[in-house]
């Protein structure tokens, strides 16, 4: 079963969500929030694999509290997926570098939000990779020219290959046939990336990518 915690003030857009998750046999919702701190709470009593979360909430905003939650040892398991109003919201790349997993716009169909939940809690994908890519494309840029950090040195020639096509939103299928490896490999040099620059999850892994140069906005590139 796939744990949820559904975070947003208003009472309609939960009892939505509810009822579409929880015809699912695979899917169980185990607690709401109306705001950020509780959010933060509920997870951390809860433990859910995934939290929906509202970017913007009373007394502690989705952004902050994804930073919370991202933050808390305790709650390793758990991924958070932002949901907005416009795909393209401005504290969305914030709450992706805050340590949220992917984003959804709130009118989404039934059947992606379904698709979503399942995709984030098994950690081996982005929501709508065109779009978060798009996203992260457009506020990246906006920050200074990024430098490679010093850990970006620990990966191999292949693994920084690897790590670009990621950020540019392909799942480890598509990577293995981009490169012509077995499925399996491609998903290999992805979980070690991972582990050498110390990130959560593919998302993290994107804005990571950006921030230190391995890919550039296509506007910034000379």
């Amino acid at each position: 079963m796939i744990r949820v915690l559904l975070a947003d003030d208003q009472t309609l857009v939960r009892a939505g969500f509810r009822s579409i998750l929880s015809d699912e046999d695979d899917l169980d919702v185990v607690g709401e929030a109306a705001n950020g701190r509780e959010a933060v709470s509920k997870a951390r009593e809860l433990r859910p694999d995934v939290v929906l979360m509202d970017i913007r909430m009373p007394e502690l905003d989705g952004l902050e509290a994804s930073r919370q939650i991202a933050a808390d040892p305790r709650l390793t398991g758990t991924r958070v997926v932002i949901l907005t109003t416009f795909d393209l919201d401005d504290y969305v790349y914030g709450a992706l570098k805050a340590g949220a997993s992917g984003f959804l716009v709130k009118d989404t169909e039934p059947a992606e939000l379904i698709h979503a939940v399942r995709v984030v809690a098994r950690g081996d994908a982005l929501i709508a990779p065109s779009i978060t890519r798009r996203l992260i494309a457009e506020f990246a840029g906006r920050v200074k020219r990024p430098t490679p950090g010093p850990r970006m040195n620990a990966l191999t020639e292949r693994e920084r290959e690897v790590m670009e096509l990621v950020a540019q939103g392909l799942s480890n299928d598509e990577i293995a046939a981009r490169l012509v490896l077995s499925p399996a490999t491609a998903k290999t040099h992805v979980s070690r990336i991972m582990t050498k620059l110390d990130v959560r999850d593919r998302a993290q892994l994107v804005v990571l990518a950006y921030e230190a140069g391995v890919i550039t906005p296509g506007w910034l590139t000379p």
